[in-house]
């Protein structure tokens, strides 16, 4: 292929020299002739190059949890367009219906869902072994809402419990029933959705710092231990998104400062280098693209999508 592009352009920059020996109007048309074979194999020349790039998830199935709405669903969706067959995982089966309908089909997608609760992981382990001993994950979007924003000095023990459960527990449950899936088809993506308090605690989120922590610390080791069967493990973690979650610690912030929401909102805001919050589908285009052949050599990482609040590399 290069080869050919190259004898053409080289071809073409001949014929242009000879133009000076021909007249006018066969000179016109050589000149003509040449300029329009470089852009010809430019373009097939480009076209040649990024084909080098697989972001095609045809052909594999994604189980994305937390998918009812959010940074959840996006990913559903941004992963569905490269072709990937989703079942969508949550506890209200009329928002997954709806869900389900946003989703591409354009490759002959059969989406579905699975109605489960992660407040209580032995659901979760029936329901995901159930599907994954007759369907193979190929990629597995761990995703939940987090836990009450507050110090962590007035958190009660209880709500350390149930946030491990729905976190850590669920995601090792989830992990455990495709895992060996993926290592079968020599190709699994797991991506956890976290935050950027797993590089830098946030202020007044005190229970959410500590068990994002531990997810990060779960994802590095296991990580290491499937490298080697093709399978990739990363942590993709939002800044201040557009999402209900988000809301709620506005609200709540408000509520405990006496300020307005629009001056929380603003706070927030100033420390953001973009100077806006993010919308679901920006970080969604990262979940994506780690989970496609693209990203076959990136494993065991935390990625910021934060407009560049977090202050540390």
């Amino acid at each position: 292929m290069h080869a050919e592009i190259k004898k053409s352009i080289t071809q073409s920059r001949k014929d242009r020299k000879e133009i000076q020996g021909n007249n006018y109007f066969n000179g016109i048309f050589l000149a003509a002739s040449a300029a329009l074979r470089e852009i010809f194999f430019a373009i097939i020349g480009l076209s040649h190059y990024l084909s080098r790039m697989n972001l095609s998830l045809k052909g594999k199935t994604a189980l994305v949890c937390g998918s009812t709405q959010g940074i959840g669903k996006a990913s559903a969706i941004e992963l569905a367009k490269l072709g990937a067959t989703c079942v969508l995982m949550a506890r209200d089966e009329n928002k997954l219906a709806e869900a389900i309908k946003d989703l591409d089909v354009s490759e002959g997608q059969k989406h579905q869902f699975i109605v489960a609760d992660f407040q209580h992981p032995n659901e979760i382990k029936e329901k995901a072994g159930a599907f994954a001993k007759s369907n193979t994950v190929h990629i597995l979007v761990n995703n939940t809402g987090g836990p009450n924003s507050g110090p962590i000095v007035n958190a009660d023990i209880e709500e350390f419990r149930i946030t491990f459960n729905n976190h850590l527990i669920c995601n090792h449950i989830l992990m455990q029933a495709v895992v060996d899936g993926m290592k079968k088809e020599k190709y699994g993506r797991i991506i956890n959705i976290i935050s950027t308090s797993v590089k830098v605690p946030l202020k007044n989120l005190g229970v959410s710092n500590t068990i994002r922590a531990a997810v990060a610390n779960w994802s590095k080791t296991l990580a290491n231990e499937v490298a080697s069967f093709g399978i990739t493990v990363n942590n993709v973690l939002p800044g201040a998104t557009n999402t209900i979650r988000l809301q709620s610690i506005i609200q709540n912030k408000s509520e405990k400062t006496g300020e307005s929401i629009e001056a929380m909102q603003k706070e927030m805001l100033h420390e953001i280098p973009m100077g806006r919050f993010a919308d679901p589908s920006e970080i969604a285009a990262v979940v994506a693209f780690l989970a496609s052949p693209a990203a076959s050599y990136i494993t065991g990482i935390n990625v910021p999508v934060d407009g560049g609040r977090t202050g540390s590399l």
